[in-house]
């Protein structure tokens, strides 16, 4: 084994090879702190070559690889088990800006650039790339392509698998399949990218993405509004859509004990206490004076509306959109919950709602819950604790808590998995939900790509 490591050291470098216990500490510890590991070594290449030669030399010596951008995983998907021979893979170092085509609405980047580095790279050209997350500091583009990372503008840019135009991606025998383009028509065939978005790193090692700009928008108008149910959040979403069409770019909901909990730990903050508060955002060119009088009308004869903020300045709105994104943050600090990253149809929200909270109060009375998320396109962050006197034995329930929730969502036709992916967290529940033909192509699919089982073992597939 050491000579391996000296191998694998003369790849990337000798100071890019961590396996000292204090150096590779940030890297085998999922962001949560669920799952711990003890890899062979953390490797930091520099370049696709030397990501090619890693993964080359791993499977002559059968040796396991996991994949690692940011580590924002909230379900394991990057962590190595404790084995001490799987190779930790980190993307951090391969960060350039490749290339940007302004006329053709494209940027070429690198799969450990931070995903804020990307925006930031797209608006020096003055375009816009739309995916935003609150670890949009800290997550790296491989990651949220491997997760097939949503955010707060799916509404109208969709998820990285509509962002994404073209992949570079190292496969588990090192070969460098070479799928970067700026097209976006082409009936050559199978769209073979597709494989890689929303894997978590299991059928090969993204490192370089083509991926879809757009305009800048010129205008926006920004307001948190209250209604008195989910029925009613659901209708005024549809009165929105057909109001302004695309450029309702955000549509997002928390339940008033989301609100309690932001005004605990930021007293004053919160404009209105309601059954549930919505934020929502409209976009687009032309003057924003123009896009803030349409809003304003609209609101003046909008039914359902309890009560409601419209940001008049850029200060205003940031004050807005830091309550939502402050929420999952809000939530960690008021201690543990056994989070729920589910999607069901729009439509359906206000029945899950109801019926999946009475069986949780059923089986755990008093039991606190709560939701909030992306609601434009039917992604509930859907948090529970206090399940008993105390919390103490919370995780102890998870099992119970997730088997009612996760009925309920398949009930509605949804998914256990909307944003943060399965990793370690959820395969055991992805297969007793997945339609079996469906995982039966996907484990066709993983042997036919990693015959050996190197990449990302341990995950879902």
């Amino acid at each position: 084994m050491t000579d391996l490591v000296s191998r694998l050291a003369a790849i990337v470098g000798a100071a890019n090879l961590l396996s000292a216990e204090h150096d590779v500490a940030p890297f085998v510890t999922d962001y949560r702190g669920r799952y711990h590991g003890r890899p062979l070594a953390v490797a930091l290449p520099a370049s696709t070559a030397e990501v090619a030669a890693l993964v080359r030399l791993c499977a002559a010596e059968n040796i396991a690889i996991v994949p690692q951008g940011g580590n924002t995983s909230t379900c394991g998907a990057a962590t190595p088990d404790g084995s001490g021979r799987q190779l930790v893979i980190a993307l951090r170092r391969l960060n350039r800006l490749r290339a940007v085509d302004v006329p053709g609405r494209a940027i070429t980047v690198e799969a450990g650039m931070t995903l804020a580095a990307v925006q930031q790279a797209a608006a020096d050209a003055g375009c816009l790339f739309p995916l935003s997350l609150a670890s949009e500091g800290s997550c790296q583009i491989g990651g949220n392509l491997a997760t097939n990372a949503g955010g707060l503008a799916v509404l109208r840019y969709g998820t990285m698998r509509e962002l994404a135009l073209g992949l570079e991606v190292v496969l588990p025998d090192g070969t460098v399949l070479d799928a970067l383009s700026s097209l976006r028509k082409d009936t050559s065939g199978l769209d073979v990218k597709q494989l890689f978005i929303g894997a978590e790193g299991q059928l090969g090692l993204i490192t370089a993405a083509t991926l879809k700009l757009y305009p800048q928008p010129s205008a926006r108008a920004t307001a948190m509004l209250a209604v008195g149910s989910a029925e009613q959040a659901i209708a005024t979403l549809t009165a929105l859509q057909d109001a302004f069409g695309d450029r309702l770019t955000t549509f997002e909901m928390m339940s008033e004990a989301c609100q309690r909990l932001l005004d605990k730990y930021q007293p004053g903050k919160v404009p209105f206490f309601s059954p549930w508060a919505l934020l929502v955002e409209l976009s687009d060119s032309g003057a924003p004076a123009t896009l803030q009088a349409a809003f304003e009308n609209w609101l003046a004869h909008a039914a359902n509306l309890l009560d409601g903020v419209l940001a008049h300045s850029e200060a205003e709105r940031t004050r807005l959109w830091q309550l939502r994104e402050d929420m999952s943050e809000t939530q960690k600090r008021d201690g543990a919950s056994i989070k729920h990253d589910i999607g069901v149809p729009s439509s359906a929200i206000p029945a899950f709602l109801a019926e999946c909270d009475a069986a949780l109060q059923a089986a755990f009375p008093g039991v606190r819950i709560i939701a909030f998320g992306h609601a434009g396109d039917g992604n509930l962050h859907y948090n529970i604790s206090y399940t008993r006197p105390g919390n103490a034995a919370l995780f102890d329930d998870e099992d119970a808590v997730n088997a009612i929730v996760y009925e309920h969502v398949y009930r509605h036709r949804g998914t256990l998995a909307a944003e943060h992916g399965v990793g370690q967290l959820k395969g055991h529940w992805l297969a007793r939900y997945k339609d079996p033909a469906a995982l039966a192509l996907m484990r066709s699919v993983k042997r036919a790509i990693d015959p050996q089982g190197i990449m990302n073992p341990g995950k879902w597939l």
